[in-house]
């Protein structure tokens, strides 16, 4: 069986992203290990477009569903996709709730290379990751929630952003971001 009639019997005539079934064709997933039937996925045009650097925020809903897959290739490429949109709340939500096994977590990583290669940083130059631990090294007036996190908070499990000069985590019970250069890993 050739690949194309492979990919169109598994996704049934659709687009296995976002079930589109109009300008579908084979998308080899960047990272793969091989070049065989598990390693593509049958994609519209705007998902194949858009693979690499999404545009259409909103486009991307459509993982809400396709995410879970039984296909390791189709969770990996939605894994990658809210990786990348992890800015939104919405995809921040879907990531948190998308399980991957070990070896497909592995693949899913391999493909997601560093956009800009800059690690985020604490006070003392120390490599932040996420689920870090963290201490406010100063005071921070918190805008708009209307509270000052004091110096020695400590702000569990963190989320690094797509700038390498903030995180994410909570303080008060509140989600906030926060400058890295005022932390101190914990």
């Amino acid at each position: 069986m050739s690949l194309e009639n492979h990919l169109n019997t598994r996704s049934q005539g659709r687009c296995e992203l976002c079930a589109s079934q109009t300008d579908l064709a084979p998308y080899l997933l960047p990272a793969s290990s091989g070049d065989d039937n598990d390693t593509h996925l049958l994609l519209c045009a705007t998902c194949r477009s858009e693979a690499e650097a999404p545009a259409d925020v909103n486009h991307w809903r459509c993982l809400n569903d396709s995410m879970w897959s039984q296909v390791p290739a189709v969770q990996v490429l939605a894994w990658r996709q809210l990786k990348r949109l992890s800015a939104e709340v919405w995809a921040r939500d879907l990531l948190d709730m998308l399980y991957l096994d070990e070896a497909t977590l592995k693949w899913a990583e391999a493909g997601l290379g560093d956009d800009d290669g800059e690690a985020t940083l604490d006070s003392n130059g120390s490599p932040l990751s996420e689920g870090d631990s963290v201490t406010l090294i100063k005071d921070l007036e918190v805008k708009g929630a209307g509270f000052t996190a004091k110096r020695g908070t400590l702000v569990k499990d963190i989320r690094l952003t797509n700038n390498p000069k903030h995180i994410e985590g909570k303080v008060n019970g509140v989600q906030i971001v926060l400058v890295a250069a005022y932390l101190k890993k914990a």
